[in-house]
C-alpha cells in the first residue's frame, strides 16, 4: 500500500509540472536566391563530382579525368558529400517550392543518389561512379523539368492563427 502511495504522489507531481515549450523555429537564413544557392553550392559541388570522371578531348589529344592524387579524390568526394548537404538547404523553409512533396522528393532524390557518388569515391569504385554520375544528372534533371529555375516561386506558408 505503501508503494501504490509514493506512485500516486509522484504522478501526482507530475501532473502538476508546467508543459515544457515547443522548441523555437530554426532561425534559418534563406537571404541568398535559391537560384544563387544553386549556382554557388549544388553546382560547384555536382561538377566537383563530375568532374573526377570521364574523358577531356582538346586539340592536345585525350585526357582521362579519373583522380590520379589523394587530392584529386577528396575534391571529387567534397563535391558528391556537399551536394548532400546542399540538398538539405534546398528543403528549408523559405526555398521550398509548393508543391512541397514534390520539392522534398526531388531534394531527397538528389541527396540519395549523391551519397551513394560519396560512398563510391571512398572506395575509388570508379564503374559506380560513373553509373551514379548519370544517375545524379537524371535526378537533377527530373527536379529541373518540374520545377524550371527560371520560373519556381518560393512556396509561402498559409498563416497560422493570430494571438
Amino acid at each position: 500500500m505503501r508503494r501504490f502511495g509514493t506512485l500516486a504522489a509522484v504522478a501526482l507531481l507530475a501532473s502538476c509540472s508546467p508543459k515544457p515549450k515547443p522548441p523555437e523555429p530554426a532561425p534559418f537564413n534563406t537571404a541568398i536566391p535559391i537560384n544563387e544557392v544553386m549556382a554557388h553550392v549544388m553546382d560547384p559541388a555536382a561538377d566537383a563530382f563530375w568532374g573526377g570522371m570521364g574523358t577531356s578531348y582538346t586539340v592536345a589529344g585525350e585526357r582521362d579525368l579519373s583522380p590520379t592524387t589523394e587530392a584529386e579524390w577528396k575534391r571529387v568526394e567534397d563535391g558528391a558529400a556537399t551536394v548532400v548537404l546542399a540538398t538539405n538547404s534546398l528543403m528549408v523553409p523559405g526555398y521550398q517550392r509548393a508543391p512541397i512533396a514534390d520539392w522534398n522528393r526531388h531534394a531527397k532524390g538528389v541527396a540519395d543518389v549523391a551519397l551513394r557518388a560519396k560512398a563510391a569515391v571512398e572506395k575509388k569504385d570508379m564503374v559506380a561512379m560513373m553509373e551514379i554520375g548519370d544517375e545524379l544528372d537524371r535526378a537533377c534533371e527530373a527536379c529541373h523539368k518540374q520545377f524550371s529555375p527560371a520560373i519556381a516561386k518560393p512556396y509561402v506558408a498559409p498563416a497560422g492563427p493570430t494571438k
